[in-house]
């Protein structure tokens, strides 16, 4: 998300004044935005940060045009520094599952300020999230909170290596474990935006070391094993992919992973980053009933604060400093603030009906999104997982990156910023996935399914 514009308390309130008398309006008809404040922004950014942007699929350069500049964010809706209001189904790329700037977060937030923002020493909220995390995830018994998804990614393919003593990785075409060496090969999300196959920097003895194999299919990744005797220390993959867009795996496949990492004595590694506590309280692995040997997550974990974690067997987590060899640290690991949010947001998700809700209007949601372009004559595939759900305009089905090179991108283009005249924020890409929260009503969805029709109507 972008960094909100300081504003003063008188216009704020103007700000939220206006918002009410638009939130009462109907979607209606698109009308060109109102971007000016936006663009002068953006303009300044690009002389300051590279490309404009601190996280590369910001930039919409798969989309076209002129990224939306956050102001403030409330429940499911965001507004831009034009003051536009948006309906969003990104939620800060996952975190905000309980809606943005939750009361109780928020609460929660301000009581630990006054307590201080950051020790670099041991804290009792460690245990009580640590707690939480190990109780509801199946293959955790011990656990690590780092800063981000990618610092814990990477700090398992290190825990896979001592753990086994061997040096190579499998991943899947397409699947993004965040920006490490060893992960920038044939990855998803940002890299796919922008054509990229590979990242310059990356050393070719450490691209060597990471084999691709293709997503949903066992006999890929029997082939790799074979072909590599005793060498694969581990294999990691998102559970469900949000990296290429929405694409969900079958439990044949799953278990196959599981299987073939038993025999050969691999790591199974989960990345959970997206999918944890989103599309199960237990996360993907107890929504498949299949349990890796770790797990990294992120994202909700930290209630939208910068916050990551690794866990997973304690014959595996004792391997790391200081209970064993395997160096990692952290300055702002299990920062407090990270911490309260994490728990307050994990503790809004454990009550009647969290889940439920989700499923519920995020299946409305996909499913109307997919009636409006059959009714419009466009080619489109897609599905959901409780709150999390994609769509790809071609005509499908759609299991693995390969399948989602055949989509329209250009359409897709002209469907999202459709979809912003109309009131409606999407990830500015047509490889990531898209999020629903507990603050999105039936209202939202009807809204956003007439928006979609009315811009499908227009392609």
């Amino acid at each position: 998300m972008q960094a909100a514009r300081p504003q003063t308390q008188a216009a704020a309130t103007r700000c939220r004044k206006a918002t009410i008398v638009r939130s009462t309006a109907a979607p209606a008809t698109a009308t060109k935005l109102n971007t000016k404040r936006s663009e002068e922004i953006f303009k300044e950014a690009q002389e300051l940060l590279p490309g404009g942007v601190n996280s590369p699929v910001r930039a919409f350069k798969s989309v076209g045009g002129q990224p939306i500049v956050f102001d403030h964010v409330k429940g499911a809706y965001c507004w831009d520094a034009d003051n536009n209001k948006y309906i969003d189904y990104v939620g800060s790329w996952g975190p905000a599952i309980v809606g943005h700037a939750n009361d109780e977060v928020n609460e929660a937030l301000k009581a630990q300020i006054e307590k201080g923002t950051s020790f670099g020493a041991p804290c009792e909220l460690e245990n009580v999230l640590a707690k939480m995390v190990i109780e509801r995830v199946p293959s955790v018994e011990m656990v690590r909170f780092v800063n981000s998804g990618t610092e814990a990614c990477l700090s398992v393919v290190r825990l896979m290596r001592a753990y086994t003593g061997r040096e190579k990785i499998i991943k899947f075409t397409g699947c993004y474990h965040g920006h490490a060496d060893q992960f920038l090969v044939q990855a998803g999300s940002g890299v796919l935006t922008l054509g990229l196959s590979d990242s310059p920097g990356v050393p070719a003895t450490t691209a060597a070391a990471t084999l691709t194999a293709q997503y949903n299919d066992i006999e890929s990744v029997k082939a790799l094993f074979e072909a590599n005797k005793g060498e694969i220390a581990g294999l990691i993959l998102e559970p469900v992919v949000g990296n290429s867009g929405f694409i969900p795996p079958t439990k044949e496949f799953l278990q196959g992973l599981r299987d073939v990492c038993t025999k050969e004595g691999a790591v199974l590694c989960f990345d959970e980053v997206m999918t944890g506590f989103r599309i199960a309280k237990g996360c993907a692995q107890e929504y498949f009933g299949i349990t890796p040997d770790v797990t990294t997550m992120g994202k909700v974990i930290g209630g939208g604060l910068p916050v990551g974690a690794y866990g997973g067997k304690k014959e595996l987590m004792q391997m790391v400093a200081p209970a064993g060899p395997m160096y990692q640290a952290g300055t702002l690991s299990g920062n407090p603030l990270a911490m309260v949010a994490g728990i307050k947001t994990l503790e809004i998700l454990a009550r009647p009906g969290a889940y439920e809700h989700l499923d519920k209007v995020t299946k409305r949601l996909i499913s109307g999104i997919l009636d409006a372009a059959k009714e419009t004559g466009h080619a489109m595939c897609g599905g959901s997982i409780s709150g999390m759900f994609g769509f790809f305009f071609c005509e499908g089905p759609v299991s693995s990156f390969e399948d989602a090179k055949a989509s329209d991108t250009a359409k897709f283009g002209k469907f999202h910023r459709g979809m912003l005249e109309q009131g409606v924020y999407l990830a500015p890409s047509q490889f990531e996935a898209g999020f629903t929260s507990l603050a999105h009503t039936e209202e939202d969805i009807d809204r956003t399914i007439e928006a979609a029709r009315t811009v499908l109507k227009s392609l």
